[in-house]
């Protein structure tokens, strides 16, 4: 067996053991982390959410019994909580990220009010983390996974790794971070992500091995090394054409080996461009997706991404019900399934089944 997990899969088909422990995701999205809890044998149980249209299509495909509408600002503190929640195996939370990217002037966006689409809450994004750590100082989880961009850990941003490791500490866990790639995981893309993985300081002697003989905290293997998966697995090239005369333009003065069609507008034009769609190769792994539809374009055709490729480069299930919102929007904007149930397994396999 090449992978653990197939990334090729349907909700419809798929039985969900539910007997690794109970999770609930915050900053929940379309549910990409909990469909990895649920093929990791993980019973989710809730979620919190800001963003309406994200809870709609969060319920249409898991059907939550503690949906929670609302930012966590006022989740954290609500007096009426479920008792459930204060016996979780794991709290989930994946903090909305984009003023720690790579892209653009992002030290300029700190500190500032911010919201990712029109109707959407305005937040002060990079203090959304300690939030998400306060709600699981008051919870109390027996594990906390927290997953955010690479860019977390360069340069400037560097100072809020330490204050959430201040965090987690003050709020009574022993926490490690990784730094994961999507392609070595059996997800069909190249994807970057920071993986905070956080375990309650009074269960530390229920989980020391023979490997941690001369460490005073347990060890958790993250090392995956699965077979990549290129784009010509999956590609079915359905996608929609592109329209635009520039696109085509660059598309057709395209060299292979470009990476961008600001490679051909450098050459065209002597300059760069705002036309840098990611080129998608064949024999190539897909670049990361982000949530803008028209971010890839096939090398081969002048084409979007279908939503079908979107799904299977995301190891999103086949029928998922995206509530008449966009695919690559959804998809790029949440953890692959199967990324997050690698973690899960492991967190499992090597923490949660001594306890």
């Amino acid at each position: 067996m090449k992978h653990k997990f197939d990334y090729r899969w349907k909700l419809a088909d798929t039985n969900f053991t539910k007997n690794k422990g109970t999770v609930f995701s915050c900053f929940a999205c379309g549910g990409g982390s909990s469909m990895g809890y649920k093929l990791a044998g993980f019973d989710v149980i809730g979620c919190n959410e800001i963003d309406h249209r994200m809870m709609y299509a969060y319920c249409q495909n898991h059907n939550p019994r503690f949906p929670f509408l609302e930012p966590i600002q006022e989740f954290k503190t609500k007096e009426d909580l479920p008792p459930e929640l204060f016996n979780l195996d794991i709290l989930d939370g994946s903090p909305p990220c984009s003023t720690f990217s790579m892209a653009g002037s992002r030290e300029d966006a700190w500190g500032k009010m911010k919201h990712f689409r029109e109707g959407q809450a305005e937040q002060v994004l990079d203090t959304l983390f300690f939030d998400f750590i306060d709600l699981a100082k008051r919870l109390q989880p027996k594990v906390v996974v927290a997953e955010n961009v690479k860019g977390l850990l360069l340069g400037e941003a560097k100072q809020y790794v330490r204050r959430i490791y201040e965090s987690f500490d003050d709020a009574g866990y022993y926490c490690q971070h990784y730094l994961l790639d999507a392609q070595t995981m059996g997800v069909p893309q190249r994807r970057e992500r920071v993986f905070f993985v956080c375990l309650r300081k009074d269960l530390i002697d229920k989980v020391l091995c023979q490997y941690d003989l001369f460490n005073a905290y347990p060890f958790l293997d993250m090392d995956f090394k699965e077979e990549p998966i290129m784009f010509g697995e999956v590609a079915d090239f359905n996608g929609r054409e592109a329209k635009s005369n520039v696109i085509r333009l660059l598309w057709e003065n395209r060299q292979h080996g470009d990476l961008s069609q600001g490679a051909a507008n450098e050459r065209l034009y002597g300059k760069g461009s705002n036309f840098n769609q990611t080129y998608v190769y064949l024999d190539r792994i897909c670049p990361t997706l982000a949530r803008k539809e028209s971010c890839l374009i096939h090398f081969e055709q002048p084409r979007f991404l279908s939503a079908n490729e979107v799904c299977c480069i995301s190891s999103f299930p086949q029928d998922y019900n995206f509530a008449g919102q966009s695919p690559q929007y959804i998809c790029g904007m949440s953890v692959p399934p199967v990324m997050m149930a690698q973690v899960a397994s492991r967190i499992y396999e090597q923490w949660l089944s001594k306890i």
